[in-house]
C-alpha cells in the first residue's frame, strides 16, 4: 500500500512539473548547468535579418596589482527596442577569458516580444569567466530591427561600490 501511495505521488508531482513553462529569465544556475547543450551552427534558424553579438563581461577586475581580484556581478541584457516585431534569439553561449565555452543559457531558440528585455546574471561567485569573459549572442529577425545588448557590472570594495556598463559588437 505505502508502495501505491507513493508512486501515485510521484506520478502527480512529474505530470505537475512536466506542465510548468519554464520562463529564461527565472532559469537558475543549477539548471543551466544540467542543460549545456552546445547548438551546432547549422541547427539555428535563420531569418532575414541575422547577426553575431560580442558581449564583453567582467566578471572580475584586477585591483591594486595583478594578484588581487575584485569578483563581480555582472548582468547581461537583451532589449527588443522594436515596436511591432519579435526578436529571435538562437544561441546565448559565455566563454571564459582563454576563449573556452562555461555555457549555454538557452537549450532552444527563444523569442522576445516587441519591447520586451531579457537578462541574465552571473553571480559574484561565479569565478569561471575571468577579466575576459564574454557572451556570443546569435539573434535574427523577420524585419530590420536594432536590439540592445549591454552588460552592467557591479562591485564592492569595502563600503564603496561601483558599477559600469559594457556594449555588445556585431561580429562577422
Amino acid at each position: 500500500m505505502k508502495y501505491k501511495i507513493f508512486i501515485l505521488i510521484f506520478i502527480l508531482l512529474g505530470t505537475f512539473y512536466s506542465c510548468v513553462d519554464k520562463n529564461p529569465n527565472t532559469i537558475t544556475e543549477k539548471e543551466i548547468q544540467q542543460e549545456n547543450l552546445v547548438k551546432a551552427k547549422d541547427t539555428l534558424v535563420t531569418y532575414p535579418f541575422n547577426a553575431e553579438v560580442y558581449v564583453p563581461i567582467y566578471s572580475d577586475i584586477y585591483s591594486k596589482n595583478r594578484n588581487t581580484k575584485i569578483l563581480l556581478t555582472a548582468t547581461l541584457s537583451i532589449r527588443n527596442t522594436s515596436k511591432k516585431d519579435s526578436l529571435f534569439i538562437n544561441t546565448i553561449a559565455y566563454y571564459n577569458t582563454e576563449g573556452t565555452l562555461v555555457r549555454n543559457y538557452i537549450k532552444s531558440p527563444i523569442f522576445l516580444k516587441p519591447l520586451e528585455t531579457i537578462d541574465y546574471v552571473i553571480d559574484e561567485e561565479d569565478e569561471e569567466g575571468g577579466s575576459g569573459a564574454n557572451f556570443l549572442i546569435d539573434w535574427g529577425a523577420k524585419n530590420k530591427v536594432t536590439p540592445v545588448f549591454q552588460a552592467v557590472m557591479i562591485g564592492m570594495i569595502g563600503q564603496h561600490a561601483f558599477s559600469f556598463t559594457t556594449d555588445g559588437t556585431t561580429i562577422e
